[in-house]
């Protein structure tokens, strides 16, 4: 029963979509009746709901859902993990990679689950600002490590497509906390996320 009542929720978010979907291709003055937009509203509908799936996701359920005990205290790195947001000014895509890393303090968690986390946030209307300090605390406050790092590097299509029309800018963010506040713990974590294996 409880099922139902979600998926009648999401028919109605769904149906509501569809609706200013073809409102809105009619003010920007085209024929949402034409061939090639009949389906056009439904796509646009099913295509946000897709891209904004992160509000049904729960960071801390994930990485909870493969914590292990290990006396492990060594720095772990997952870089260069694809990521595709949408920027909330604009509503335009912005991409690019994070680097993330952690120092356990008794508990590791699965590497996937890292990269999933991403997912979570980024799948939200975003800034890059903040997509970096909510993976940063979902980190934290999970594991409890002696320390967490974030960076994102994007390129955003509200600088390439629009405004001043930069195609070859990227955004660097950072988050550091605990044992990645040090110069040295810090310095190491940069060097490696900038490392090419041979």
């Amino acid at each position: 029963m409880a099922y139902k009542k979600v998926e009648q929720f999401e028919d109605r978010i769904t149906s509501g979509l569809i609706d200013h979907y073809r409102d809105a291709l009619e003010l920007l003055g085209e024929n949402p009746a034409r061939e090639g937009l009949l389906k056009t509203p439904e796509r646009m509908a099913k295509a946000m709901q897709y891209l904004t799936q992160g509000y049904q996701m729960d960071a801390r359920a994930i990485l909870d859902s493969a914590k292990f005990h290990e006396e492990v205290s060594e720095m772990i790195i997952v870089k260069d993990i694809e990521l595709y947001s949408m920027c909330e000014h604009h509503m335009l895509p912005f991409f690019g990679k994070a680097h993330i890393a952690y120092i356990p303090n008794g508990y590791i968690t699965g590497l996937s689950k890292i990269a999933r986390v991403v997912d979570v946030f980024s799948r939200r209307l975003q800034v890059q600002e903040r997509l970096t300090t909510q993976i940063l605390g979902a980190i934290k406050e999970s594991l409890q490590p002696m320390g967490v790092a974030v960076v994102i590097e994007a390129s955003h299509l509200c600088m390439m497509m629009r405004g001043v029309q930069k195609q070859n800018s990227v955004t660097t963010t950072s988050a550091f906390w605990g044992e990645f506040e040090k110069a040295e713990t810090r310095s190491e974590f940069t060097k490696l996320i900038s490392s090419k294996l041979s």
